[in-house]
This record gives structure tokens, C-alpha cells and sequence, in this order.
């Protein structure tokens, strides 16, 4: 039976052991120049209707260096933006690929993708989560922590797609997540509600980024103007102003606190220069673990592993 993952509430607590094992496995292999080609004769589709870097990128180098085959194709060149239903595509799809990752707007459109293929669909991003991002961000913090248990982890800034995918981790793994947003900047309200119903971890939401961030052992921040909000640009900055995560806001933290961004960064707004290049930023060693975690999601999800 195939495996999608559309949010990390797709996933249990022994799917993510899987998969942080096998990222793990895998990143230690290439560190080794060892080669692991498990998807050899495999084909992986890719549907972007946002732009993307380190996403794109990741995904198919991860495609390439196990051994299959990824073709990219953007949105506006599918049938579908000739109106084609989805459910059409999907199907073909079904007969031309062994997995489908997307990058897209809607949830709701990757949901009918994922009912309507019998290969595994897999949520390279949407407007409102954005898990394998986050799968990759517990790898890191593994490795600087050892364990993401008993780790305190401040998000601080907008209530997005990135923090919404944290929240998800935090109600299957039990995390201890605090969020500062501003006021009107919150979580959606029910992706909150499905986490705290689990009865699972410390989920906090909060409008001071002072008090989210103290003993923190991680501090996460992220663009306060997602993609599709440009025309927010301006308001945001004043609105997001005091949420900053500087070396003042760090200081509050534990003094081995490590700071985290999934990046793109915009320097001197979400986060300042001298802590996003400074002693405890990981964002790089964040940024190439998309690539090993990406290799593991599709060599657990091809193989019907879990």
C-alpha cells in the first residue's frame, strides 16, 4: 500500500525513526563516497507551480545519486492549466512515475492528487505546511542535541506554513515547541486545535518573542513575508519589527543554543547578519540535510518501506 506524505500527520512516530535512520544512514554513506543506488529504474515526477532552490534541487540531486530518473515539470505547462481535471492527470501519472513530489498553493489540490495515484505524492511545499522541510530540521537538530527529546525549540515570527509542519511534529513526537507571533500573525486555528486534541508535547503560542526564546535549546525564524504575500512586504516589517532574532534576543536563550532558518534569508529583517553568519547558526548544515532527508523520503516512500 502506498505511503504519501501531505503533512507530518501522515506519519507516525516509528515513520519518523524510519526516516531520521535512513537520512542518517544515507548522509554518512556520501560523507564516506560510499554509493547507494536503491532507485535505480525508478522515475520520480516533480510539479512545481512555486519557485524553489534548495527544494527543487534537493530532490532531484536525491533522485539522481540513488540510482532513478527525476523529470520536472512546471504547473503552467501541465493540461491542467488548460483546465484538465486533476484527477486526470493523476491518474496518468500513476502510469508513468513511481512517486510524485509537488509544490503548489493549494492543500486541497494535493490531497485530490494523492486520492486519485496509486504512487506514493509527496508535499514539497504548499501554502499551509511544509514537512519534509521540517523532517530534515529535526535531522539537524539530532545532530547538534543528540535527540530532539528534551529539546526546547522557539519559532519565532510568522505563523506559517513552516511553523504549521512544526506543530504537526510537535503533536506525533511530543516536542516542547513555543511560537511568538505577533498579534493577527497566530497559527491557523485549526491546525492548533488538531495538534493539542493529540494530547501529545508542549505546544505554546505566545507574542513575546523574549519569553519563547528563554533556555531555548533551538531558536527557528523564518521569512515574515511568505511567497504570495509580497504585496504584505512593507506592513509586515513594522508589524514583525520587535520579533528579530539578533544576538540580544539569542542571549536569552541557553548559552549553546543553536539558530535555525529554512532559508531564503533576507538579512536584517527576520534575522540579523552577524547571528545568521555568527557561532550558533546551523542554517548550513540545515540547508545540505534537505538533500540526505530527501533521499530518505523517496528510497522508504518508492520502496513501500513504511
Amino acid at each position: 500500500m502506498k505511503k504519501d506524505i501531505l503533512t507530518l500527520l501522515d506519519l507516525a512516530g516509528e515513520d519518523f525513526e524510519v526516516l531520521f535512520k535512513r537520512a542518517i544512514e544515507l548522509k554518512q554513506m556520501s560523507k564516506n563516497g560510499a554509493k547507494d543506488r536503491s532507485l535505480t529504474g525508478k522515475t520520480l515526477g516533480l510539479i512545481f507551480d512555486k519557485p524553489s532552490t534548495r527544494t527543487r534541487l534537493s530532490f532531484e540531486a536525491a533522485m539522481v545519486q540513488l540510482g532513478g530518473t527525476p523529470i520536472f515539470i512546471s504547473a503552467k505547462d501541465t493540461q491542467i492549466a488548460r483546465n484538465e481535471p486533476v484527477r486526470d492527470t493523476a491518474r496518468v501519472l500513476s502510469r508513468y512515475l513511481d512517486g510524485l513530489v509537488i509544490r503548489t498553493y493549494s492543500q486541497e489540490l494535493l490531497k485530490e492528487f494523492a486520492e486519485f495515484t496509486d504512487i506514493p505524492v509527496i508535499n514539497a511545499l504548499t501554502d499551509l505546511f511544509h514537512p519534509c522541510q521540517v523532517l530534515s530540521d529535526i535531522m539537524t537538530v539530532m545532530e547538534y542535541k543528540g535527540d530532539y527529546k528534551d529539546v526546547k525549540i522557539a519559532w519565532i515570527g510568522d505563523g506559517n506554513n513552516v511553523a504549521h509542519s512544526w506543530i504537526n511534529a510537535a503533536a506525533v513526537l511530543g516536542l516542547d515547541l513555543v511560537l511568538a507571533c505577533p498579534d493577527g500573525y497566530s497559527p491557523d486555528k485549526e491546525v492548533m486545535e488538531m495538534a493539542l486534541e493529540r494530547g501529545v508535547g508542549n505546544i505554546v503560542v505566545t507574542s513575546d518573542p523574549v519569553k519563547a526564546v528563554k533556555n531555548a535549546d533551538v531558536i527557528y525564524t523564518d521569512v515574515w513575508a511568505s511567497m504570495g504575500q509580497e504585496k504584505e512586504q512593507d506592513r509586515r516589517k513594522s508589524v514583525f519589527e520587535a520579533f528579530q532574532v539578533d544576538r540580544t534576543l539569542v542571549k536569552n536563550a541557553a548559552k549553546d543554543v543553536i539558530v535555525m532558518h529554512c532559508l531564503p534569508a533576507h538579512r536584517g529583517e527576520e534575522i540579523s547578519e552577524n547571528v545568521l553568519e555568527g557561532p550558533n547558526s546551523v542554517v548550513w548544515d540545515q540547508s545540505e540535510n534537505k538533500l540526505h532527508m530527501h533521499k530518505a523520503i523517496l528510497d522508504v516512500l518508492l520502496k513501500r518501506k513504511i
